[in-house]
């Protein structure tokens, strides 16, 4: 049995949608979901389904009853109190399932940088879930990609309208990306694998080496337009972040993060790609998912 949580979320759903192409029926899948109704009834035909929040123990108690592996994914939340606390609140409770419910691997999103990242906000509260997981000795594989082709996304109307597009990585750093469709397969692949053993690290990092000025370059040349690169301060991004919403703390953690990437540089040239858990270009994914959605 494979528990995936998040399964209506970017990752979670497409690693869902694997496993059941794969499995065809002959590994059962259960899923941990807020609303059930945001399940298609394809999907809610073939999986079973507890409803709740996977950071709530008494959930995950249930979901992981009888099952050997996990999908683990902590949400991002910019209304949570604390970087920390938010996923000290998931992963607590897995640890907890771990011991006592025969869970045997578990297959989490972490990110790049250990060894080399400093006060990074997300990204060191992402990699201390890492640590505390492995140390329960559960068989345990953390898919480390850098920044993900989607969150370009976010900014679909300001690079389709104004030709604008926002980035607080200062202009000589390289931007390392990954396609949320590569995380998924490799989680995936690892989750319908009954063979591999201990704690690894799985650096998904594509194929481009681009500046904050490339990364404009490409959606220049994909849209067919002029695009710019506004460059923005971190604490610039962290009061836009809280102009939408976000908690003092969640932005905080957010703007840690951006002074650690441009400080440390960790996502830079150095780190090498990795084409076989990564093989999606930026290029590649901005025709095929980019301009499309810049279309609509």
């Amino acid at each position: 049995m494979i528990v995936v949580t998040t399964p209506t979320g970017q990752i979670g759903s497409e690693v869902l949608a694997r496993l059941l192409d794969a499995g065809n029926g002959t590994t059962p899948v259960r899923v941990i979901v807020r609303d059930p109704a945001r399940l298609s009834p394809g999907i809610r035909e073939r999986v079973e389904v507890v409803q709740g929040s996977h950071a709530d123990p008494a959930v995950l108690k249930e979901a992981c009853e009888g099952a050997d592996r996990v999908f683990w994914l902590v949400p991002p939340t910019p209304g949570a109190d604390s970087v920390t606390g938010h996923f000290h609140a998931f992963t607590e409770p897995l640890c907890e399932v771990i011991g006592t419910q025969g869970i045997e691997r578990v297959v989490a999103v972490s990110t790049l940088g250990r060894g080399v990242a400093e006060n990074a906000g997300l990204i060191s509260a992402s990699l201390a879930m890492d640590e505390a997981i492995a140390a329960t000795g559960v068989h345990y594989r953390a898919l480390c990609p850098p920044a993900l082709m989607e969150n370009v996304l976010r900014q679909t109307a300001s690079i389709r309208d104004e030709g604008v597009w926002t980035e607080a990585l200062a202009r000589d750093r390289v931007l390392r990306t990954c396609a949320t469709r590569d995380v998924a397969a490799e989680a995936a692949r690892l989750l319908l694998d009954a063979t591999w053993t201990g704690y690894e690290d799985v650096p998904l990092v594509g194929p481009d080496d681009l500046t904050p000025e490339g990364v404009a370059r490409v959606l220049a040349e994909v849209l067919d337009r002029p695009v710019r690169v506004r460059q923005i301060t971190a604490a610039e991004q962290r009061a836009m972040l809280t102009r939408h919403g976000a908690t003092e703390a969640w932005a905080q953690g957010v703007a840690d993060m951006v002074d650690a990437l441009n400080s440390q540089g960790f996502y830079g040239a150095a780190q090498p790609s990795t084409p076989a858990t990564a093989p999606t270009s930026f290029r590649q994914w901005c025709e095929e998912v980019l301009k499309p959605a810049a279309r609509g």
